[in-house]
């Protein structure tokens, strides 16, 4: 019977051990496929094997596993602690002691003294048995030579020649490297989750009695709990009494504090601002919004970006390639051109010397972990900023994205019908905005008061207005909705009557200014609206879907980063043409079906290179799955279940300026990456070249993998405080809600 099994491992200081623990449960019997992740400790099996039998054999290869249970995880401890926390790293740290001597007196000063071999081979003598052990269990176990067994063989040969201080040197400084290596690894796991792990631990729990401090994991779906101003909210639930501005930020990236009340959602992890509210628990904690995301983060970071698997797979040829030459090294000049096999001089390494120097530098360390840790920190700086993506292949692929396609409906656009225009007879200032003019309140008042009643889209635009306004709306009597005309009511005893330009054209007669304004709306793509009371025309009320207050900027932004823009629609031309030219967008396809949308991005692909589709509806779904990445609005910010799913990646917010966030971190990401690798080969290339001139020492060669493999992971790590130049706003979200 086949099972999905989870595991966090412990000890792992380097890729490499990643490996090497995943062989060597891939070999047990009833294990179907073996995944380990470095960066998150996760090892993931599938078949049908006993969960002991799994930990033993973890165990047997020297590290620790435990069946994974919670996310959470523990701060790191201060370095000098972690070096003295385990059996492992406390006989580096004293080897460490005994062999400064040996680096500064023998390495650097030339000083020869038999207490200085002493002091190394007592450095050696703590830490060698140790590397050896877990090196001949390796070879047991997975039948490969590990870094750990190339080390044991360069220390001995160092022995053999009587290179005492050399040995010592070079078994500490691997062992205190793979410490510090550890250290780092820790670090960045923990500063890495950090960003995620945003809700408290506890919650107050009102009860008929009092109120009650509990364990969030205990609140259950109708449980009441209170939040007081400045706590995070715990759980996501729906505000039951009071109201206050919360902070989304760290679930949606948006900007500005946003205004809840009695019948709003709140989500667990943003932050409660002045007021204090009382909750209604709608979700276990293990199901919270913020919970879905950090698994599905989690689950990003276990999916390997391509050129990951690509230096993974370099790495597997490199480590076999690079001890075959040290073979070739150490025994061809000797044997066919007549070159020393020992050392012939203190100062002058012979072949075997430098055959065993290349074995040393034979560890991929540097290179492997180069790329993991920049994927690993680019997706959950991704996630703190409300920007969810599903895995590192799709942070590549955007990296690469050329052109850019764009529903209008819902993702440049509200997608909801609004008041844009109103012209009323008797007007005395036409200019002014909505609210400003007694003639045009009046007749928002009539309007709004009948179109109260009625269900229609549009009637929710004009009520919305009228509220917006700040007006009161009378009540309104005999409504009835005229199908194919409009709609009549009576206020306070007037009848007023809201229909269509062509309607109004067949029964009331209306000037012709107005009318040639209401066409020139209709040429636009707006919905102009006339009212009549009774039974003499008022004025109109035009009604257009609107343009998202970001997109303007949004697009501006994509712009300056060289990207092509193209807007689909389904609407008439007219409509598209005025919301393209409102955007300063040049490329706009209209008129299309959800299968015209697929096959213009199809089209896209195929003449402009790698296409991103950006959608938010059940119709965008084809072209998001058509596009080389798909991107979607969450559903909370207006988008729907089905296009998220199909999507590589989500805005959460809905904010369009996440687009050239994420766009310009996909862009640093791989330009990271190609630092790492380019600096972590340049590093090998350097000491290979010293070594075959006899100028490259065995410790030389660790300390300077130590260092390029720290190098590379703190440099990876930069881009968890990656910030791009966006609008003031958007970036300051970001700023507030950094750990």
């Amino acid at each position: 019977m086949m099972h999905n099994q989870r595991f966090t491992i412990k000890g792992m200081d380097c890729p490499d051990c990643a490996r090497t623990v995943e062989r060597g449960v891939a070999r047990l019997a009833g294990v179907k496929t073996c995944h380990l992740n470095f960066t998150t400790e996760q090892l993931h099996i599938t078949g049908d094997v006993d969960p002991e039998t799994v930990i033993a054999r973890v165990r047997e290869l020297g590290y620790e596993a435990r069946p994974t249970t919670s996310a959470v995880s523990e701060p790191p401890p201060a370095f000098l602690r972690f070096m003295l926390s385990s059996r492992e790293t406390r006989p580096a740290l004293i080897g460490l002691l005994l062999v400064i001597p040996g680096i500064v007196l023998h390495e650097i000063l030339g000083w020869e003294a038999w207490w200085i071999d002493v002091l190394a081979l007592g450095g050696l003598a703590l830490v060698g048995p140790s590397i050896a052990q877990h090196a001949w269990r390796v070879l047991r176990t997975n039948r490969e030579l590990s870094i750990d067994a190339l080390m044991t063989i360069a220390a001995i040969g160092a022995i053999i020649i009587g290179a005492y201080v050399e040995a010592g040197l070079v078994m500490v400084l691997y062992a205190i490297g793979e410490a510090l290596e550890g250290y780092t690894a820790n670090h960045a796991r923990h500063t890495i989750r950090s960003l995620l792990e945003l809700t408290p631990p506890t919650a107050t729990l009102i009860t008929p009695d009092d109120e009650q401090v509990v364990v969030v994991e205990t609140l259950r779906p109708g449980d009441r709990i209170i939040v007081r101003p400045g706590e995070r909210i715990p759980v996501d639930g729906t505000i039951a009494a009071g109201s206050s501005f919360v902070n989304q930020a760290p679930i949606t990236g948006e900007s500005r504090l946003v205004e809840r009340s009695v019948g709003d959602e709140v989500f667990a992890g943003t932050m409660n601002g002045e007021g204090s509210i009382e909750v209604i628990v709608t979700r276990p904690a293990a199901e919270s919004t913020v919970a879905r995301m950090i698994h599905l983060v989690q689950e990003a970071q276990e999916r390997r970006a391509p050129i990951q698997r690509f230096v993974d797979r370099f790495a597997r040829i490199y480590t076999p390639l690079v001890v075959l030459l040290a073979a070739i090294v150490a025994t061809v000049p000797p044997l066919f051109f007549g070159q020393p096999f020992w050392n012939p001089t203190p100062d002058t390494f012979g072949w075997f010397y430098r055959g065993l120097a290349l074995l040393v530098v034979a560890c991929p360390c540097a290179l492997v972990i180069s790329t993991p840790v920049s994927i690993v920190s680019a997706l959950s700086t991704a996630a703190r900023h409300g920007v969810l993506i599903k895995g590192g292949a799709y942070l590549e692929a955007l990296a690469r994205v050329q052109t850019i396609a764009i529903d209008k409906t819902g993702t440049l656009t509200t997608g909801k019908p609004a008041v844009v225009v109103l012209r009323t007879i008797g007007c005395t200032n036409p200019e002014a905005p909505l609210g400003h003019c007694p003639a045009c309140n009046e007749l928002l008042t009539l309007a709004g008061a009948v179109e109260l009643r009625s269900e229609h889209p549009l009637a929710y635009a004009i009520v919305n207005a009228a509220t917006t306004c700040g007006l009161t709306l009378p009540p309104a009597a005999e409504v009835r909705a005229l199908v194919g005309q409009g709609v009549r009511g009576v206020v306070n005893g007037t009848e007023v009557f809201i229909g269509s330009h062509r309607m109004f054209d067949q029964v009331v007669t209306h000037d012709e200014w107005h009318c040639l304004a209401a066409q020139r709306d209709s040429q636009l793509g707006r919905t102009p609206l006339m009212v009549g009371v009774d039974g003499q025309y008022r004025g109109t009320i035009t009604v257009a879907d609107t343009i998202r207050e970001e997109s303007r900027s949004a697009i501006a932004h994509l712009r300056d980063q060289g990207l092509r823009i193209v807007m689909l629609t389904g609407d008439d031309t007219a409509t598209a043409e005025r919301i393209a030219a409102e955007l300063g967008v040049h490329d706009v396809r209209a008129g299309l079906l959800p299968a015209d949308k697929a096959q213009t991005v199809q089209a896209l692909r195929q003449t402009t290179g790698a296409v991103a589709m950006v959608g938010d509806g059940i119709n965008d779904a084809p072209a998001l799955a058509t596009a080389d990445v798909g991107i979607a609005i969450s559903a909370s910010a207006g988008g729907t279940t089905q296009a998220m799913e199909t999507a590589d990646i989500t805005l959460l917010s809905g904010d369009l300026h996440q687009l050239p966030f994420a766009i310009a971190l996909s862009r640093q990401t791989l330009r990271t990456i190609a630092a790492n690798v380019v600096f972590s080969i340049g590093v090998k290339l350097l000491f290979i070249g010293l070594v075959l001139a006899g100028l490259g020492t065995m410790w030389m060669a660790v300390l300077a993998d130590v260092g390029a493999s720290l190098l590379v992971t703190l440099n990876g790590m930069r881009l968890l405080h990656f910030r791009a130049r966006l609008p003031a706003a958007y970036d300051q979200a970001a700023l507030s809600f950094s750990p």
